[in-house]
């Protein structure tokens, strides 16, 4: 399964609530903060909700 390294880069505030929970549901919290997770629709669906605030490597 391929594995993506996700990072914020930019902040969640002032950001609709909806934004701010997917960042938080991927285990984002903090800018410059990194996580990896598999690539399987769901995430690949969150990560496409939120694209304008974070940066996405394949790993």
């Amino acid at each position: 399964m391929t594995k993506i390294k996700i990072t914020q880069i930019k902040s969640s505030i002032g950001r609709p609530k909806r934004q701010k929970d997917t960042l938080e549901a991927l285990g984002l919290r903090k800018i410059n903060q990194s996580v990896e997770h598999n690539a399987v629709p769901h995430i690949l669906g969150m990560i496409r909700k939120v694209e304008h605030l974070v940066k996405i490597e394949e790993r």
